[in-house]
């Protein structure tokens, strides 16, 4: 049997080994583990004394700084809670620009000088950190040798417990500075961003006749896929271990065009470790609800109920965590790239958005009539005005190199921003814009054909996949996320934008009511403007073709930014910089190094993988193909020789162009902007000129010579 096959057995077997295998029964009230490593509600509730616990709620909800004594009492609750869950260390759990999550673990335990050590934790030390933060990505804001920054705790988001074989860790959410108090990271301007739309969207909610409601929140649900591979083929693949994808691979003779895998039953193996990863998450209390088979082989999903935007965002970056730590024990390793593999569906994140109020309100619920609610089509003209005006810093939050392979690929919305609002709903604002009532559509009835199967009630409109930004009955599903990237930087650019429009249409319902109109009648003529402004980005059609994408351009005025270069720019336009600082979410000087941060990774991650990219080439799979042919000549094939001969020439040419081609990228001597189009224009086709050899030479030379496991077997044996 030749050796890689020997490997595919090997990869093929496993044992089930999980901790979660084997659960108890889970009916039982003594067996819940849902939240029990949280440093929750109920839990402070139970362990703080009552007057702290309501002076803190009272302190959270009012939006204030916590004084030292109740910070204090907090601490020691908290601290006792955590030594007898095992902590030893704590931590200040923050997400710097990096695009992960980072952490300084600090003893609990100080010596007090006759051999012994006591427990200790402070208010002081909850409340603020200090990592070295010299290394972290601060786009010009401070500079390297400047190593100052602090860490200060971020109450609304619960502390939690990571458990380790051989121990845990306190892990407390919390926002990163600069000394200068500017963010240098993704939390802090969420935070503002929520406190913005709810500030804006509480003072529409007067002028609409609610006097209720004190306070508005965003939520976020995000849908995340990811692969699951054998470790085997990944550790045995460079690409895989150095930058997360595939950079060589020829195409499968079966990829998903079956459409078996959608939906499948899940292998026994797979599902063993989804459930020991959504019992891992339930401890940490992040709600997750769903998970299938997705459309590409070894691709799966798994997706949370809707939270608070922040909470919801903390809870994003510990599932990807707890993804790739609970693959390992299965012998599978998790890949959160959003392309791992050319020629089969890349990963996303569906980041399901919406808006509700602290009385239980969802203000993007239309209800039975739409046309007849008219709060809910004042926020959904809001956000249409919003994706609108600024549908190219939408797309700048998702930009990326990942990204750059997926969207506008058959599988993921195309780069065009555009809105999904379902048959019914562009009815309805059709009626509007016309001055005439508008009307539901008839309730009907899905006929399926068997009686023994139950009748479905028709929705206004099917779903459309290729929108990046749809409407799907209560909230706005932005599609065009990445599977790596955070989602708290999309949705503060989401509450950010969303609040201006609701500030302006606001400001057009109050002059109309201060001219003695009616509701009614001063939102129509309000709703009818707005709508005759920004609806060319509705669109309900296919996104993936050509003729949307020429109508997009050329009749409706779109933008079309197809790379991260053409779309990062969006973040320092004037239009941009003036809105962030309106709402202070971000100043001019925080947004510039956020552009220059998100550039710079984009070519460094590109220089990273050429150069992987040149090395592979080089000693891997020239080497293999020099042995084939030398394999051939030996054995007199002459019509093959010729063939694989032709080949290895023009792999050596295209090698020596990618190491050429990166030879002469120089990022210091130009701004990371140089830098980054050099890589797009020069040093991608050098990379894409080396696979493309490659992959056709990886179908000719002997298996037994080729050194990187292929598609075929990565893909498919679980």
């Amino acid at each position: 049997m030749a050796k890689i096959r020997q490997q595919n057995v090997s990869a093929a077997q496993w044992s089930p080994n999980g901790a979660a295998l084997g659960a108890l029964d889970l009916t039982h009230p003594d067996n819940q583990v849902y939240g029990e490593n949280v440093f929750s509600l109920a839990e402070q509730r139970q362990r703080l004394p009552k007057p702290v616990f309501k002076q803190l709620q009272a302190t959270l909800e009012r939006g204030e700084a916590l004084d030292s004594s109740l910070a204090d009492a907090v601490a020691l609750a908290m601290k006792e809670w955590a030594l007898e869950k095992g902590a030893t260390h704590y931590a200040h759990w923050f997400q710097p620009l990096t695009g992960s999550t980072a952490e300084k673990h600090d003893s609990f335990y100080n010596p007090v000088g006759d051999g012994t050590a006591i427990a200790e934790f402070s208010g002081k030390e909850l409340i603020q950190g200090e990592p070295d933060a010299s290394s972290f990505p601060t786009g010009g804001i401070r500079a390297t040798f400047e190593a100052r920054g602090y860490t200060a705790w971020d109450p609304t988001s619960p502390a939690f417990i990571l458990e380790n074989p051989n121990g845990a860790l306190l892990c407390i959410p919390t926002a990163f500075t600069s000394w200068t108090g500017e963010a240098l990271d993704h939390k802090i301007p969420l935070l503002r961003s929520m406190e913005a739309l709810s500030g804006a969207a509480v003072r529409a909610l007067r002028l609409l006749g609610d006097d209720a409601a004190e306070r508005v929140f965003t939520t976020v649900g995000p849908e995340q896929e990811y692969f699951l591979i054998d470790e085997q083929y990944y550790f045995e693949r460079p690409d895989l271990v150095t930058t997360g994808r595939t950079l060589f691979g020829a195409k499968p003779p079966k990829g998903h065009e079956l459409d078996d895998h959608y939906f499948g039953s899940i292998p026994e193996r797979i599902l063993a470790c989804m459930l020991e990863t959504e019992r891992e998450l339930q401890k940490l209390g992040v709600p997750v609800k769903t998970r299938h088979n997705e459309v590409a082989p070894a691709q799966y999903e798994i997706a949370p109920i809707f939270e608070n935007s922040n909470v919801g965002s903390d809870h994003q970056q510990i599932t990807m965590q707890v993804l790739q730590n609970v693959a390992r024990r299965y012998g599978l390793v998790c890949l959160l790239h959003e392309k791992p593999f050319a020629g089969v569906n890349g990963s996303g994140k569906h980041n399901n958005w919406s808006m509700g109020t602290d009385t239980g309100q969802n203000l993007l619920e239309p209800g039975a009539t739409p046309h007849d609610n008219l709060q809910f089509l004042f926020f959904c003209t809001a956000v249409i005005q919003a994706v609108d005006k600024h549908q190219g810093l939408l797309r700048a939050t998702v930009a990326g190199p990942g990204q750059d392979h997926r969207l506008g690929a058959n599988e993921a919305p195309p780069a065009i921003i555009s809105i999904f609002l379902g048959r019914e709903l562009a009815d309805v604002y059709d009626a509007i814009e016309q001055g005439v009532q508008g009307e539901s559509r008839p309730g009907g009835i899905l006929g399926l054909g068997s009686p023994v199967l139950p009748p479905l009630p028709l929705h206004g409109g099917d779903r459309n996949r290729t929108s990046p930004f749809a409407f799907t009955g209560n909230k706005f599903e932005f599609r065009a996320v990445g599977s790596t990237q955070s989602v708290a930087f999309p949705n503060t650019v989401l509450n950010t934008i969303v609040a201006e429009a609701i500030d302006d249409l606001a400001g057009q319902l109050q002059d109309a009511l201060n001219g003695g109109a009616s509701l009614e009648d001063a939102l129509r003529p309000v709703l009818q403007k707005s709508w005759a402004a920004h609806k060319r980005i509705v669109f309900d059609g296919d996104g993936y073709s050509e003729a949307w994408h020429k109508e997009a351009e050329e009749q409706r005025g779109l933008l079309n930014l197809r790379t991260t270069p053409d779309a990062l720019p969006y973040f320092i336009k004037p239009d941009v910089v003036s809105v962030f600082e309106k709402y202070e979410v971000l100043n001019e000087r925080e947004l510039h190094a956020r552009y220059e941060v998100f550039t710079e990774q984009y070519a460094v991650k590109l220089n990273i993988e050429a150069e992987t990219a040149a090395s592979i080439a080089r000693t891997l799979l020239l080497p293999a193909a020099v042995r084939h042919l030398a394999l051939l000549k030996e054995a007199g094939v002459g019509g093959l020789v010729a063939e694989t001969e032709a080949l290895v020439d023009e792999f050596v040419v295209a090698i020596r162009g990618l190491e050429t081609a990166n030879a002469a990228e120089n990022q210091d001597d130009e701004p990371p902007a140089a830098w980054a189009v050099y890589m797009r224009d020069k040093v991608i086709p050098a990379m894409n000129a080396v696979r493309d050899v490659a992959d056709r030479l990886e179908k000719i030379v002997a298996d037994d010579l080729w050194p990187l496991p292929k598609y075929s077997e990565v893909l498919f044996i679980k």
